[in-house]
């Protein structure tokens, strides 16, 4: 069917007054996939490299989410970090994988007194993980059989929850990560032992954080610092428990994570 004058001005008129997205954002990069174990399937998102050929090599990073981006859509998960990891596509091609812990589950194996602000965390290291992490470090394991994949250079980071997260992935499967980023987080200090010498840091807070208290990073700085590790801290002064916009504003941090990589 032909378009005359009138058809193509209200056409133009309606693309003008409405916000279409008429090209795509970064979250429609990462594809929607499905991990499953048995009777158990965690959701996530995958950002695969432009350049990606199976006979090439790449980093692959895991980002662990915060408390807010549970659910089952498959896409709450990207609301932080996803852009910054989009944005530094070209100069850091790497697999970037978002998984998304459902509203029932947690991370990390803690026990969490919500009566208290900042809220009162206890983490027990001699304890099973949860489900969602379980299936996490599945993935990774599936991940690592892949002939695309560097296998010196595997990542995690994560704000809040997620930073929970990457504090206890990194001591439950210390060998698998060349370097780590937690932001507003909290964990067990003395499970740093796991992993303080052999993985870098970067740990990020914010000293107005009345969620999750400031002093939970300083606590596990100060266990890595005891174990020998050598941990980059940055308190943000001015922030809250958003600490992670200061920390995905860090120009060095993506640079920085993918500059290090695994003594084979």
């Amino acid at each position: 069917m032909s378009l005359n004058i009138k058809n193509i001005i209200f056409i133009i008129t309606v693309l003008l007054l409405n916000p279409l997205k008429i090209s795509a954002q970064h979250e429609d990069y990462y594809i929607e996939e499905q991990f499953v174990s048995g009777n158990d399937t965690l959701n996530y998102r995958v950002l695969m490299p432009k350049s990606f050929e199976s006979p090439n090599q790449f980093p692959v990073a895991l980002f662990l989410h915060g408390a807010g981006e549970r659910g089952s859509d498959n896409t709450r998960q990207l609301t932080h970090g996803s852009e910054l990891f989009y944005k530094m596509r070209d100069s850091f091609p790497a697999i970037v994988i978002f998984p998304q812990c459902p509203q029932n589950d947690y991370w990390a194996n803690v026990t969490v007194d919500r009566s208290t602000r900042p809220l009162s965390l206890s983490f027990p290291v001699d304890s099973a993980p949860t489900k969602s992490m379980s299936l996490v470090m599945q993935l990774m394991d599936k991940m690592l059989t892949k002939p695309y994949v560097k296998k010196d250079q595997v990542y995690v980071g994560g704000l809040s929850m997620g930073g929970m997260g990457t504090f206890e992935i990194l001591y439950r499967k210390p060998e698998v990560f060349a370097a780590a980023f937690a932001i507003c987080g909290a964990g067990n200090p003395d499970a740093t032992e796991a992993y303080a010498k052999t993985v870098p840091m970067w740990i990020f807070h914010g000293a107005n954080d009345d969620v999750v208290g400031p002093q939970e990073s300083v606590d596990m700085v100060s266990g890595i610092l005891k174990y020998g590790g050598k941990p980059n801290f940055s308190l943000f002064a001015k922030d809250n428990h958003n600490s992670w916009d200061s920390a995905f504003a860090e120009p060095e941090l993506i640079p920085w994570l993918f500059s290090n990589s695994k003594s084979k």
